[in-house]
């Protein structure tokens, strides 16, 4: 059985009525829905293949999923490694990429409990797991080996209508701005959760390596909003303005600076106590071995294809330096990162753009010429 929003007159049984015309009053709270057969998306049939917008089925929702009207998607560069096939683990293929869609709960499978009609629900990465490995019952939902991933093994975000395990689902508080909370689902959960990962005190030192990017934008405003002095690092003047303008103490310029480490051990008193790599520069991340602080955390966020850094045993035991990979956050994550984003802590660049507009971004993404991120409205 599917719960849906097209419901009929004739069909509802509910104790509240509207005198003036004896229906339910939630009828016409939901009667705005109307779920069409077809939808608007960008599908690639294969890897590296062309991005298609074009019209697809809306699909049903199985006993464990909502349906939900994906009003924005933010575009990760996560999509791109999707797209064009980087990594070890396959794309279901044809795919719907996207993973920070924002939107409303328009049909639900008839197992699903604690949502309604017109919740406004996000759509992670992380669409489902199995709830009962060991992961998943130490809250570590995303190591899963069952997991079914948004935008790579289940169709995602960059369609007008997507599935996601009621579960899993982010749950967003009515009134939030579904454009700007968008890019939060992804991007902000997973640098949320590589702070609390690097385990900072209060004005200590956060260095966030990419600082200019969509993953870095959002970096600087959480450290910030957690209590941490950031240094940003990145390349150009564009990216060290804006670095800045998030709240950045610092910014150092690869481009233009000879020694990054130096710089960076300079401003920091000694070195950073943390270092966020959302970077996806293999060299980046081998630099940060060297500038983190004697009992400091280096964290690996960035996902470059292939890529491997090494690190000098020596150094590693006298500086007693902990190097920890960070994946996206679990339910209490998500919920803490979207909280801290409804409190107004979080404010960051977004650039909007429509769902057609998809294989342009891409194409700027392969560039590394986005300042911020990218938010597309799915309407367009």
């Amino acid at each position: 059985m599917l719960r849906t929003a097209v419901i009929s007159r004739a069909s509802i049984r509910l104790p509240l009525r509207s005198p003036a015309f004896n229906a339910p009053v939630s009828f016409y709270r939901y009667a705005s829905y109307q779920i069409p057969k077809t939808q608007k998306a960008v599908v690639f049939e294969t890897s590296n293949g062309p991005l298609e917008y074009k019209d697809i089925p809306v699909p049903t929702p199985k006993s464990n999923e909502l349906l939900i009207n994906v009003k924005y998607s933010g575009v990760c560069h996560t999509d791109l490694h999707a797209w064009k096939g980087d990594w070890p683990i396959p794309t279901k293929l044809p795919l719907v990429g996207g993973h920070e869609g924002a939107g409303v709960v328009v049909a639900m499978g008839e197992n699903v409990k604690g949502w309604k009609i017109g919740d406004y629900a996000g759509i992670k990465w992380l669409n489902s797991s199995c709830m009962s490995c060991e992961h998943c019952e130490n809250t570590n939902e995303s190591n899963c080996a069952l997991v079914d991933l948004s935008g790579y093994t289940h169709d995602g975000s960059f369609q007008q209508y997507a599935t996601a395990d009621a579960i899993q689902a982010a749950r967003i508080p009515q009134g939030t701005d579904l454009a700007k909370v968008a890019p939060i689902l992804c991007a902000g959960i997973t640098v949320y959760k590589a702070l609390k990962t690097a385990n900072m005190k209060a004005g200590q030192w956060a260095a966030i390596s990419g600082a200019g990017g969509g993953l870095g934008s959002l970096a600087i405003q959480y450290a910030k909003a957690m209590g941490y002095r950031v240094v940003g690092i990145d390349g150009g003047d564009e990216k060290g303005a804006a670095a800045k303008k998030l709240g950045a103490e610092a910014f150092v310029d690869f481009t233009k600076t000879k020694d990054v480490v130096a710089e960076v051990q300079k401003i920091t008193g000694g070195g950073a106590h943390g270092v966020i790599n959302v970077s996806v520069s293999p060299q980046a991340m081998q630099q940060s071995l060297d500038y983190v602080r004697t009992r400091g955390t280096v964290v690996l966020v960035g996902l470059p294809p292939d890529a491997t850094i090494t690190a000098n045993v020596l150094n590693s035991i006298v500086k007693s330096i902990d190097i920890r990979g960070s994946y996206v956050g679990n339910r209490a994550d998500t919920a803490e990162a979207i909280d801290f984003f409804t409190r107004g802590l979080i404010d960051y660049p977004i650039h909007m753009a429509g769902l057609s507009d998809l294989p342009k971004i891409y194409e700027e993404m392969e560039k590394g010429a986005i300042v911020g991120r990218y938010v597309v409205d799915t309407s367009k």
